[in-house]
């Protein structure tokens, strides 16, 4: 037996390789992994003969001869599903299994949020029609379109007329087995565990289209009650459903978020949320005063966990590991704030001819000397995964670049130089001029190079 208890992380890669890394090291934990990369080759060739029941019941066996106390997984596909499974099988704390369901399950969501906080619904319906399937018609245009199971923004826009969601929909043999895939692990056991009468995930989810600003609530749920942890405002490309970068602190008035953390409140008592990190993405509307759900994701958004660390002094990862051992997040250590504001950076490309060029050592170099507080990912890839991504995603995202500064000023000031030392265009709402002196932050550690499944899209993060 080992000699202390070890905390098991599902499908821990990018944001959460860094945090537990990060976290751990800060207690001192011990940490087993298990799970693959679905964006990486050749560990997403086990996507072939997944099984998310017998791969539970395998980590169940080995856990008490591995010392596993507690299980954690931020990862939207299967990871929080599995660790939710995982921890009832073995009795640890975690997050009710229906709640996860109940949460990924966008129709489902959209029905129950109509029963408890309507005010903040929209208009929806279930697209009647499997997967390459004819369109029916009497549709009701633009409508925004997503599947009612999927991880992020994948297959998720703004369709104007039955041709554009008839091309939307069509789908080659490599990618229809893809989907299906992806979602057979969560249909089976949202059909046991949701109920009968469940439509089946296999399928498409209309709804009205919004314009307004997109926000994230950040909290977590503990002994039945909710709490706030804060708001992350996503800014889009202009003209577009693409994020181009998620800023902190947030901007929108506090009695907003004070709102939006109400309807979160009545959703997740709603869905038996009682235990856990979650994320519910919203749009405001300030003209209207109108706030509405997106959707709820009952798992922490993983990309938000270093912004918070940035400008509140409070690890998300640290949280999550709290939360997987039944102890109480308020208990978790702050440490002094290093930024005035934070921001996520999305670099993509919009036009499948336009070429993209990586950073090579000596740009990373540089970089790293002049920014020691950057914390970057790169995602080549080649032709081919590119242009699933335009089909999937609508746009190539091929960096993603965490910075600290003063205040948004100082940020932007801050992007705009690292993006001119990486060759990348900034993606910054104004020209910002570098300053020959930009403020120093100390450094986090720094992830490898992460390098993306070449037959499937990257996915979003905060959807």
């Amino acid at each position: 037996m080992p000699s202390s208890p070890r905390t098991l992380l599902l499908f821990n890669y990018d944001w959460d390789a860094v945090g537990h890394r990060r976290a751990g090291a800060a207690q001192g934990m011990a940490f087993d992994e298990a799970g693959f990369d679905l964006f990486s080759f050749p560990s997403n060739a086990r996507l072939a003969w997944f099984d998310m029941e017998r791969f539970v019941q395998r980590l169940a066996r080995q856990a008490p001869a591995r010392g596993w106390t507690a299980v954690t997984s931020n990862h939207e596909q299967f990871g929080a599903l599995a660790a939710a499974l995982l921890a009832e099988r073995m009795g640890w704390r975690g997050t009710p299994v229906a709640a996860i369901l109940a949460c990924q399950h966008k129709l489902h969501a959209r029905q129950v949020l109509q029963r408890v906080a309507p005010e903040a619904n929209l208009d929806f319906a279930l697209l009647d029609a499997e997967y390459g399937a004819p369109i029916p018609s009497g549709i009701a245009y633009p409508r925004f379109v997503k599947p009612v199971k999927a991880a992020f923004s994948v297959l998720a826009r703004t369709v104007d007329s039955h041709a554009e969601l008839h091309r939307h929909t069509r789908f080659g043999a490599w990618e229809l087995w893809v989907i299906r895939r992806l979602v057979e692990p969560f249909e089976r056991m949202a059909q046991q565990r949701l109920g009968p009468g469940l439509p089946s995930a296999h399928r498409m989810l209309l709804e009205a289209p919004v314009q307004a600003d997109q926000f994230n609530l950040d909290g977590y749920a503990f002994g039945g009650d909710v709490h706030a942890i804060g708001v992350v405002d996503a800014v889009m490309y202009p003209g577009t459903q693409a994020f181009m970068r998620f800023e902190l602190p947030s901007k929108l008035p506090p009695n907003v978020q004070a709102r939006a953390l109400d309807v979160a409140r009545r959703f997740l008592q709603a869905v038996g949320f009682t235990h856990g990190l979650f994320n519910m993405e919203f749009f405001y509307d300030a003209a209207t005063d109108r706030l509405t759900v997106i959707e709820f994701n009952p798992r922490m958004a993983a990309q938000f966990s270093d912004l918070y660390l940035r400008v509140q002094g409070l690890d998300l990862h640290a949280v999550s590991l709290a939360l997987a051992h039944g102890h109480n997040p308020a208990s978790v250590a702050r440490t002094a704030p290093t930024a005035g504001a934070a921001a996520s950076f999305v670099y993509r490309v919009f036009d499948a001819q336009q070429p993209v060029t990586m950073p090579d050592t000596a740009r990373q170099q540089a970089l790293a000397q002049a920014f020691p507080d950057a914390l970057l990912f790169a995602y080549p890839k080649p032709r081919g995964s590119m242009a699933r991504d335009f089909k999937w995603l609508g746009s190539y995202r091929y960096g993603i670049l965490h910075l600290g500064g003063r205040d948004t000023a100082d940020l932007r000031q801050r992007c705009a130089a690292a993006s001119a030392l990486l060759g990348w265009p900034a993606p910054c709402p104004e020209p910002a001029t570098p300053r020959l002196a930009l403020t120093a932050v100390p450094a986090p550690q720094q992830p490898p190079q992460h390098q993306p499944l070449p037959a499937m899209p990257t996915t979003e993060t905060s959807t």
